[in-house]
């Protein structure tokens, strides 16, 4: 109970602060006088990702529904525990909406949607889906390929970041770049407006599972995660007696 608790908090607490902060830069951009933008945005995922991943990989740092499924797909997180981050993340998400609603003005908060994604009209619903998978695929292989894989480089949720922060600048302003089905589900709660979620739960769910499955297979012939979800450790080669 305790150990699903903390990991419960720690998905909680890092999902709410993306949308908090991301939703929050997305408001500033309709701020007259702060001249924030696409690069500002992209940066304010970017970094808040990366602080609260390196502050709870230890617990778990998924902090995105996408990513659980993937560890899931790859049996590196029982289906119970994957039901409570993804339970963990979603509130946060929704909390971090409304957060957002009582505290930002009224008409940043209807401007921006409570700081959500939207699709571009220019753009159909196979591409925006095809965009998010994309982008997730980008993502949920970094993740593996720097959190998961005991022989990659530790350098905590930078490079996950970093690779948010991209992908954003790259899709941003066709899809906004979600990723992350909570990131989008929390500020459409908040502001009663669902357009669009099945782009971005369709869209990241298809990509980070395919980059966790590719990954997994061709990457990490290993065992799969401990229960504790403790570091992934290859198996031990046999002895060869004489």
């Amino acid at each position: 109970m305790r150990d699903s608790l903390r990991h419960f908090t720690a998905e909680f607490i890092g999902t709410f602060a993306l949308v908090f902060i991301g939703g929050g830069a997305i408001m500033m951009t309709k701020n007259p006088g702060t001249g924030a933008g696409l690069v500002e945005v992209a940066l304010a995922h970017g970094i808040i990702l990366a602080v609260l991943v390196s502050a709870t990989m230890r617990i778990s740092g998924h902090l995105n529904p996408a990513v659980t499924l993937g560890f899931l797909a790859t049996r590196r997180i029982e289906p119970i525990m994957a039901g409570v981050y993804i339970l963990a993340q979603l509130l946060g998400a929704v909390i971090a909406g409304y957060a957002l609603k009582g505290l930002m003005p009224d008409m940043l908060f209807t401007a921006t949607r409570a700081g959500g994604q939207a699709v571009a009209i220019d753009i159909s619903f196979g591409q925006a889906v095809g965009l998010e998978a994309i982008a997730t695929f980008f993502l949920v292989f970094v993740v593996f390929g720097t959190a998961v894989d005991p022989a990659a480089p530790k350098i905590g949720g930078l490079a996950i970041g970093l690779t948010v922060a991209a992908d954003i600048l790259a899709i941003g302003p066709m899809t906004g770049a979600s990723m992350n089905p909570a990131r989008s589900f929390g500020p459409a709660v908040a502001s009663n407006i669902f357009e669009g979620q099945l782009v971005y739960w369709i869209g990241p769910i298809l990509g980070g599972i395919a980059a966790a499955l590719l990954y997994n297979w061709l990457f990490l012939p290993r065992a799969p995660e401990p229960v504790d979800h403790g570091a992934v450790r290859p198996k031990a080669a046999p002895r060869v007696t004489a």
